[in-house]
């Protein structure tokens, strides 16, 4: 077994574990009066992410690609985001999610990485498109992904600023 597919499986399985961590987070937070926003958005996301799949493995395939002569660093810049992507997680813990859900009564997290950056998960993912099709040369899939990713994650982003902007009139009444 080779180095792409070893890293599809584990994104594979990284990927279907944080969405039973994310139906967890779900049911607690619903529990706690969560309100939904953009749900039909939500499903163009994963409908990204498994074109983003398919496209990978199908560039990868059918046009023969390899490692790239960087894929070291490459790697290295990918585990780096995987380390973001985590300590975001891990800071919002229960409240962490695939969906925008915000829970009534409380607070924007600011500490672990969002004392830093205001989204840095959406940061790790916006790295992990761009550099999982360049360890092994798939450009094509890179930059289409890395652009409509940009797209939905700037609308995304707008609308989850929107919704938290809900807490900070509450919270501050």
């Amino acid at each position: 077994m080779n180095l792409f597919w070893i890293i599809i499986a584990i994104l594979a399985i990284q990927r279907l574990l944080e969405l039973l961590i994310a139906r967890r987070n779900e049911n607690f937070v619903r529990a706690r009066g969560a309100k939904e926003y953009d749900a039909k958005g939500y499903k163009l996301i994963v409908l990204m992410h498994v074109a983003f799949f398919i496209s990978l493995v199908s560039e990868y395939i059918f046009f023969g690609k390899n490692l790239s002569h960087y894929w070291v660093l490459l790697l290295i810049i990918f585990l780096l985001a995987q380390i973001v992507r985590y300590w975001a997680i891990s800071a919002l813990g229960y409240y962490w999610n695939t969906k925008i859900l915000v829970t009534p009564n409380t607070q924007p997290v600011n500490q672990g990485p969002y004392k830093y950056i205001r989204h840095p998960n959406y940061l790790a993912v916006i790295v992990e498109i761009a550099v999982i099709p360049l360890i092994f040369s798939c450009y094509f899939t890179a930059v289409f992904f890395s652009v409509l990713n940009l797209i939905v994650l700037r609308r995304r982003i707008r609308i989850e600023e929107q919704a938290l902007s809900t807490l900070d009139s509450k919270v501050s009444q």
